[in-house]
């Protein structure tokens, strides 16, 4: 029988699965986070680890959070985000990084070697992950959650990993991929989307 296409209700329950992404989310609004979502690693690692039977949280280090503010592309407006957020979500224990996607272009040469475009939303930084199976966010919306697949859920759930024409910046790739391989050895590389 063949297994059933992911959905966003499974997708949506199994990422609150892990304690720690229903405690950022169950605390979103007093975040104040404009154009805000929950990223990455904490939602398809929790994916993967269900799989293979693992805790949900299992080898998770840092829980990301995009926002968007082209008002303020300072780095001491950013730190005053994350120190907000720290405020908030402190007692849960965990690393919580948080990124103002409005000024990536401005760092990212730098620290990684390749050109950023200018973006014009928090969505535009999730379209850009490296592995189009990982682009996925979350966020507590207008009373609900808010889920952000570009790609679908088909091949995060197949643990598909091949890189996004978007960024496609085949060492980063190569060493992210085969970092991601070391942990769920089912996943599958290809570097041909």
């Amino acid at each position: 029988m063949p297994i059933p296409a992911p959905d966003d209700a499974r997708f949506l329950e199994d990422i609150l699965a892990n304690r720690c992404n229903r405690a950022i989310l169950d605390a979103w609004e007093a975040l104040e986070l404009e154009d805000g979502w929950l990223v990455a690693g904490c939602l398809f690692q929790t994916i993967w680890n269900l799989r293979d039977g693992r805790a949900p949280g299992h080898g998770i280090k840092d829980y990301d959070i995009f926002y968007f503010d082209a008002a303020d592309l300072s780095v001491a407006g950013e730190a005053r985000v994350q120190q907000r957020v720290d405020r908030v979500l402190g007692p849960l224990g965990v690393p919580v990084e948080v990124k103002n996607q409005a000024r990536v272009h401005l760092w990212y040469e730098e620290h990684f070697g390749y050109p950023y475009p200018q973006l014009a939303s928090a969505k535009e930084g999730i379209d850009r992950f490296l592995i189009p199976s990982t682009c996925v966010g979350v966020r507590w919306l207008g009373g609900r959650h808010e889920l952000y697949v570009p790609n679908g859920l088909s091949i995060l759930y197949a643990g598909v990993l091949t890189p996004n024409p978007l960024t496609c910046h085949l060492p980063l790739f190569r060493e992210k991929a085969a970092s991601y391989k070391s942990r769920w050895e089912w996943l599958q590389v290809c570097e041909e989307a």
